[in-house]
């Protein structure tokens, strides 16, 4: 595989107005992102963003930036326009989609998203991490995957993806982190599709791929690291940086 890791990122977030330029210890948040994904050292990494002023902030880093259609509707399509641009002839094969909202995320977490599409049998890679508590459980801004981890298995195929919590019953529930390591093919299949009917319902990309029978398979990692979705969540990410 030769992996490229692009990141999406846009100005209108409307829980946390311009989102991708909020410092964090003196450093936009975009480019806290751009340089962990850097660390992993897995192939090149771009910001494909519809906003100069995003990409203005990449200067001087090593990071280049695509400026993509700022109507694109969704950081897949943003993803897709910016490889297509940059690696035109299908040098990269495979993409890892990392948001930009991810200021914490361990290089090592990039690499470990690559583990499923090494193996035939999936399209997409992602990450999931233990829900620790009952608040983590309930919160809409916390994704949950329904997946099962079989004895020695260190891949699970997600079943589905929601805001509400999943499965039913006694057992681990898994916190979906924002990571997909695509197939180009797939992501390719995948921007090409309207949006489905439960990704609508739930505001989730990735159930348009269930829905269109692709394949997901969940790597665990130890811990979920910090989003930004909200206010609040910026001060939580603020205060780590700085405790």
């Amino acid at each position: 595989m030769k992996p490229i890791i692009v990141i999406p990122s846009r100005l209108a977030s409307t829980r946390l107005p311009n989102k991708p330029l909020a410092e964090i210890d003196g450093i936009p948040m975009i480019l806290h992102v751009a340089l962990r994904a850097r660390e992993a050292r897995l192939g090149p990494v771009l910001v494909a963003s519809g906003d100069a002023t995003i990409l203005d902030v990449l200067a001087g880093h090593d990071i280049e930036g695509v400026l993509t259609d700022p109507a694109l509707p969704s950081g897949s399509d943003r993803v897709y326009a910016a490889l297509q641009e940059y690696d035109p002839d299908g040098d990269h094969d495979v993409v890892i989609n990392l948001q930009g909202d991810l200021p914490l995320i361990a290089p090592s977490s990039l690499a470990s998203a690559l583990r499923p599409v090494r193996e035939e049998r999936y399209d997409i890679g992602t990450l999931v991490a233990p829900v620790e508590t009952q608040e983590e459980a309930t919160r809409e801004f916390v994704v949950k995957a329904a997946c099962a981890f079989g004895a020695k298995q260190s891949i699970a195929r997600a079943l589905y993806f929601s805001r509400q919590t999943i499965p039913w019953g006694s057992g681990p529930l898994w916190h979906h982190v924002g990571v997909y390591a695509w197939r180009r093919e797939a992501l390719a299949r995948f921007v090409s599709l309207p949006p489905s009917g439960l990704e609508k319902r739930e505001s989730l990309e990735q159930l348009r791929a269930l829905e269109a029978g692709m394949t997901i398979g969940c790597v665990a990692i130890d811990e979920a690291p910090l989003g930004v979705d909200t206010p609040a969540d910026l001060i939580r990410v603020r205060q780590t940086f700085t405790s």
